[in-house]
């Protein structure tokens, strides 16, 4: 059973490596309290660490991570990667809400063809989503 439940998303992210900053990037897939998930256009090995950044929120979400599971996909490949930092957790959460945002902000735009700023996208989403958004518990920050 797994630990913690992901969350879909489409944000791009960054990976870097050995300090070569913006190395490659990808969609990223799912975040949970746990890690990551996204696609990336090279396998690497479960231990490597390498940073991650996601350069969509602000300020930039930016942390060292741990692959732990590697895998080939239709156009490339799908990493998992854990936090090292158990204070990450939290920080992710944020993430996480915003990248539903993003979301939300361009479905309304695809589905609606309403431009919302982020402000907008943001108020929007809190009102209709929030309440059903899992509350982070003491317990999930370690």
């Amino acid at each position: 059973m797994r630990q913690f439940i992901r969350h879909p998303t489409a944000i791009p992210i960054e990976v870097n490596i050995d300090d070569q900053s913006g190395h490659d990037s990808g969609p990223l897939r799912n975040v949970s309290l746990g890690g990551l998930a996204f696609a990336y256009g090279h396998a690497l090995e479960p231990g490597m660490l390498v940073e991650i950044l996601i350069p969509a929120v602000q300020p930039a979400f930016k942390t060292r991570v741990q692959v732990v599971w590697c895998g080939a996909s239709e156009h490339g490949f799908e990493l998992g990667v854990e936090f090292l930092d158990p204070g990450d957790s939290f920080t992710a959460r944020m993430v996480e809400q915003i990248c539903h945002i993003e979301d939300y902000r361009q479905a309304v735009h695809r589905e609606e063809g309403r431009q919302l700023s982020a402000e907008q996208a943001a108020a929007e989403w809190i009102v209709k989503y929030a309440a059903h958004f899992p509350a982070i518990g003491p317990e999930d920050v370690h």
